[in-house]
């Protein structure tokens, strides 16, 4: 089945509001999307209203980083779904491993956070990752059979049916190291056969993104590989030439 393409860039915690509505509007700019990919920006919450608001009118689609699982009350630096959609977002990223490895984002808080997300119609992007050490064991699969468990438990096909998936290694995060394009497709595979729970046509529509240290010099080979739907990129991201030439690989599947 072709899938259509889907290139995000996550800005983490970079740039001023002028910094990021300069990187938005430079991105808009560029007209040149020979692969047809759906383009989607993911800046600081600081920026997320003034980014919107420059893409406005245009296909880029806008994240948050990350999402509170309660609509509102007393939790000091949260940021609720109504608020993200308020700001212009019509995505969310959630379980980005350095969420679950730096903020204590648990399995289960992953959980109520897509709850929130599906119930006030944000698209998920679901992150799923595994460390060196678990890599090393042999455990990769089964580390992200267990968080796509336990972080999906509780919904239907009919509430996943927006959902992305982003694998990322997390010893490719910020590392300069990346899944070769083999790691990354066997991944992709075996989270692709995951999801026929959902069932088969389900399974063969879900977008998959792999998110670990993407760069133009790897993003062709890694887009080659048949399950391989897109990509998270982070530092590169941030420079428009840079996110401009992923958006554009080549890749001929």
């Amino acid at each position: 089945m072709k899938r259509k393409p889907f290139i995000a860039g996550n800005w983490k915690m970079h740039n001023t509001i002028a910094e990021s509505t300069a990187l938005a509007a430079a991105i808009a700019k560029s007209k040149e999307n020979k692969n047809q990919a759906d383009i989607l920006v993911a800046p600081s919450y600081t920026s997320l209203a003034s980014v919107a608001q420059t893409v406005k009118g245009t296909k880029i689609l806008v994240a948050a980083q990350d999402v509170h699982f309660e609509e509102k009350g007393a939790f000091t630096s949260a940021v609720s779904p109504s608020q993200i959609k308020d700001a212009g977002a019509t995505h969310v990223i959630i379980g980005h491993s350095e969420r679950r490895s730096l903020f204590g984002d648990t399995d289960g808080i992953l959980n109520k956070k897509l709850a929130a997300a599906f119930k006030h119609n944000l698209v998920p992007v679901f992150c799923v990752g595994e460390t060196l050490a678990e890599r090393e064991a042999g455990k990769t699969l089964s580390v992200i059979e267990s968080q796509l468990g336990n972080g999906l438990a509780g919904f239907t096909a009919e509430q996943l049916k927006t959902l992305i998936i982003a694998y990322e290694p997390v010893w490719a995060i910020g590392t300069g190291k990346t899944a070769t394009p083999q790691q990354a497709q066997e991944v992709h595979a075996s989270i692709r056969k995951y999801m026929e729970k959902y069932g088969k046509d389900f399974a063969a529509k879900i977008i998959i993104l792999y998110g670990g240290s993407v760069k133009t010099d790897n993003a062709d080979a890694i887009m080659a590989e048949p399950d391989v739907d897109g990509a998270l990129v982070g530092g590169q991201s941030l420079v428009a030439e840079q996110f401009i030439r992923i958006i554009n690989f080549n890749a001929n599947k």
